[in-house]
């Protein structure tokens, strides 16, 4: 699915307006770690937040599976001149190509939902520990999926953009599924000076972490001091928050 969006990615997201409200956050906390802030950003998409962070003088790494969202993060750092290491890597061989020692892990965008079994939970947070040192930050940012399940809230709110004469609105809704997975649909739809509209049509199967099962994996994981919010600014979560996000520091050694 994600080779096949690598090029309307940043079309569908509002970059400016996302990273102005989601930096301050995540710097502040990047800061408590207190060191020279060396991040990876895994499932790093077009590498937006890894390109930001490079701008503001972080050393950066992203990792992504697709290799097509990677092609397109290399094109987005050399078109601003900063210099990001992109490889394609997906959950459970991160450290083994992205490395270690790593003050902060970014894991954001909805993306560990992809994983589609506990044990592959599992193995993904214990490659996140792996990549980072003692002390290091995990930051997780996925969708309230507590919220989704309870209400059964199929659609998301609709994405539009508009170049010129050209036109793309992007739809986005969930089929609960017998077996209690989540099939994610993604219809883009897009025109050229008011004529007819086409369509791709792209899917990919999620499981609903709910705040429970990660916050009890990332304990597992070898992870303490948990905290969580309703978004990337920092709003207290509740059940009404739109997103879980997580919080995580890697235990220091006995």
């Amino acid at each position: 699915m994600y080779d096949d969006f690598s090029d309307n990615y940043d079309r569908f997201v509002d970059w400016p307006g996302r990273l102005a409200t989601e930096m301050p956050f995540i710097e502040r906390l990047i800061a408590q770690t207190g060191s020279l802030h060396r991040v990876l950003d895994a499932a790093c998409g077009t590498g937006m937040h890894a390109v930001a962070l490079a701008q503001r003088g972080y050393e950066v790494v992203g990792a992504d599976l697709s290799a097509g969202m990677i092609e397109r993060a290399r094109a987005n750092a050399g078109a601003v001149g900063v210099k990001v290491r992109f490889v394609v890597a997906g959950f459970g061989e991160l450290a083994a190509r992205a490395g270690s020692g790593f003050d902060a892990l970014l894991c954001l965008g909805n993306s560990l939902p992809h994983l589609l079994t506990p044990p592959d939970l599992a193995i993904a947070l214990a490659d996140f520990a792996a990549c980072l040192r003692p002390g290091g930050l995990l930051l997780l940012q996925n969708r309230n999926f507590d919220a989704i399940m309870a209400r059964r809230e199929r659609w998301m709110g609709p994405q539009a953009r508009r170049e010129g004469e050209r036109e793309w609105l992007f739809l986005r809704f969930y089929d609960f599924e017998p077996d209690g997975l989540l099939t994610f649909n993604v219809v883009a739809l897009r025109r050229q000076g008011g004529g007819a509209w086409e369509q791709q049509v792209m899917t990919t199967r999620l499981r609903p972490l709910t705040r429970h099962e990660l916050t009890t994996a990332l304990e597992a994981a070898g992870f303490g001091d948990i905290a969580c919010w309703g978004n990337v600014q920092g709003a207290p979560f509740d059940a009404h928050s739109p997103d879980l996000v997580v919080g995580a520091w890697k235990r220091q050694p006995l």
